[in-house]
């Protein structure tokens, strides 16, 4: 299967920015770099599979194509949705915080 593009939003981009930044001070420029690894081979694995992912937080955005998809071996969830030819990457969310509302205020902005 071919892969899709993903498209980072703004916050998305905003949110792998203060994530590696968090884990390069509060760990090791290493535990950054491992999380950088996971994380692409997960964008990579959607972009092949755009479906994957728990459809679970749709209903409460009100957006019925949202996914959610876990960042293996992080406490991380990030968010995509499917757009024809491309997956618009939404938000990456420690599994810890509100999602629902998070992700709410996302929608309203």
């Amino acid at each position: 299967m071919a892969r899709k593009p993903l498209v980072l939003s703004e916050r998305a981009r905003r949110d792998l920015v203060s994530i590696f930044d968090f884990y390069t001070a509060e760990a090791s420029f290493d535990v950054a770099r491992s999380y950088s690894s996971a994380l692409r081979a997960e964008f990579d694995h959607i972009g092949r599979f755009p479906a994957s992912g728990s459809p679970r937080f749709a209903p409460t955005v009100g957006v019925r194509d949202v996914r959610s998809w876990p960042v293996r071996g992080f406490p991380y969830l990030f968010f995509h949705a499917e757009r024809g030819d491309r997956i618009d990457f939404l938000r990456v969310l420690h599994t810890s915080r509100d999602i629902p509302t998070s992700l709410r205020d996302d929608m309203e902005e």
